[in-house]
């Protein structure tokens, strides 16, 4: 005898295997999101020489040399992190041969870190390179670009006369 209309009426191992095949499919997919997540994040290394958490698609750095001291660029950088966010901290490694001033801040909440070293061969020019990550730790390129031309409007205003 025919089933009623309407009652449709399938056998059970039917219906379960198809429910493992999209159990797997679920599963596979699940594990494909995962392994991608994974593969995005890690370490990155910030230019104050440390490590940081990252997700490190997109770029995070900014980088200028300016014919200035070092102690001069350093000093606008603290200037212009501390009007913009706030100086968490200050790095002077000791085992450079370079003059070496790095600094950690956080400006709209984004971490920053900016290092200043003076270029090898050249100690009449120095180099500054400006990093900076959002919370979730995504590269800021506009951010480190912003600051870096807010240093330099700061060494603008800054006379030649006191250079080292």
């Amino acid at each position: 005898m025919a089933p009623a209309l309407g009652s449709e009426h399938t056998h059970p191992m039917r219906d379960k295997k198809q429910f493992d095949k999209a159990d797997g499919f679920g599963r596979a997919l699940a594990g494909l999101l995962a392994g991608s997540v994974m593969a995005g994040t890690g370490c990155v290394s910030t230019v104050e020489g440390t490590h940081t958490g990252a997700i490190w698609f997109g770029n995070d750095q900014f980088e200028q040399h300016y014919a200035r001291s070092v102690d001069q660029v350093y000093a606008a950088a603290i200037k212009v992190v501390s009007t913009d966010g706030a100086l968490v901290s200050e790095f002077i490694p000791h085992d450079t041969t370079n003059v070496v001033h790095s600094l950690e801040a956080r400006v709209n909440n984004c971490n920053v870190w900016i290092r200043v070293e003076t270029v090898s061969g050249n100690p009449e020019v120095t180099d500054l390179v400006v990093q900076a990550r959002t919370l979730d730790q995504t590269g800021n390129a506009a951010l480190a670009n912003q600051l870096s031309t807010e240093i330099a409007i700061q060494l603008e205003h800054m006379p030649l006369a006191s250079r080292d």
